[in-house]
C-alpha cells in the first residue's frame, strides 16, 4: 500500500469489539476495501510497535471492510486502546 495512514481508516469500539480486546487481546478496525491481510498486518505493526499474530477480515452488509488483528501475547492491545484514547 502507497501509505500505512491509507490502510487503517479507523478503529471501532463497539461491546464486541471491547469483549474481544478484553480476552482474546484482539483489536478490530475499518480498513481500505483493498488493503489485504499481509498490509493490514505490516501497517499495525509498524504504527503502533507491536507484533500480530494473525489477521481476519470481513466486509459488513454496510460495504465497509473490518480487521479483526491478534496481537502476540506479549503485547496488550487493551494498552494500544488507552493510547488512542478509546478507553
Amino acid at each position: 500500500m502507497e501509505s500505512y495512514y491509507k490502510v487503517i481508516i479507523a478503529m471501532i469500539s463497539t461491546e464486541k469489539s471491547l469483549s474481544l480486546r478484553e480476552s482474546q487481546n484482539k483489536l478490530v478496525f475499518i480498513v481500505d476495501r483493498k488493503a489485504d491481510k499481509k498490509g493490514i498486518k505490516e501497517t499495525v505493526e509498524k504504527l503502533f510497535n507491536v507484533e500480530v499474530e494473525n489477521v481476519r477480515t470481513y466486509i459488513t452488509n454496510k460495504g465497509e471492510k473490518r480487521a479483526i488483528v491478534k496481537l502476540k501475547s506479549k503485547f496488550k492491545a487493551s494498552e494500544i486502546a488507552t493510547k488512542l484514547g478509546l478507553i
